[in-house]
C-alpha cells in the first residue's frame, strides 16, 4: 500500500490521488451506513454475529485436530491480506503515503494493525459476544476518517 502510495502520485496528480482517496472513503462509509439502516429494518444484527456461531461450532469440531504453529500462521496471514485488501485501512495507506514519508507509514501502519489484531486475540471473544453486529457496520460506517 506505501509503495502504490509513494508510485501514484508520479502517475496522477496528487490531487487526484487525494480526492479518489476521499471519494473511497465516502463510498465505503455510506455504503456500510446503508447496511446498518437495513440490518436495522430487517431485524437482523441485533445480538452476535450469526458467523462467531458458526465459527465456535466449528471450532468444537476441530478441536480434537492438532494444528502446527505454522499451518496457524499461515491461516491467518491468509485471512487478514484478504480481509484487508482493498478496505479503508489499505485506502488510508495509500493516501498517507502518497503525502508523507513511506517508511513512517509502513512501520505505522503495522504497529497500529498489530495492536489492533492483538485486541482483537485478547477481546474479541468477550466483544463478539457482548456488541451487536449492527453497532458495529453502523460504527464502522459513521466513523470519519480523515485522509491527508
Amino acid at each position: 500500500s506505501a509503495a502504490m502510495g509513494l508510485v501514484l502520485p508520479t502517475l496522477l496528480p496528487k490531487e487526484c490521488t487525494h480526492w479518489a482517496a476521499v471519494i473511497l472513503f465516502v463510498y465505503f462509509g455510506g455504503k456500510l451506513l446503508l447496511e446498518a439502516v437495513k440490518m436495522f429494518q430487517e431485524g437482523e444484527g441485533d445480538g452476535p454475529s450469526s458467523e462467531l456461531n458458526d465459527v465456535e461450532a466449528e471450532l468444537k469440531e476441530g478441536a480434537s485436530k492438532k494444528t502446527s504453529f505454522y499451518a496457524v500462521m499461515v491461516q491467518a496471514f491468509t485471512l487478514t491480506f484478504v480481509a484487508e485488501w482493498g478496505d479503508r485501512s489499505q485506502i488510508s495507506t495509500v493516501a498517507l503515503a502518497a503525502a508523507k514519508d513511506p517508511l513512517g507509514v509502513v512501520l505505522g501502519g503495522s504497529f497500529g494493525h498489530c495492536c489492533c489484531t492483538s485486541l482483537a486475540v485478547l477481546g474479541g471473544g468477550a466483544l463478539a459476544s457482548s456488541i451487536s453486529e449492527r453497532s458495529v457496520v453502523a460504527a464502522g460506517g459513521a466513523t470519519p476518517a480523515a485522509p491527508p
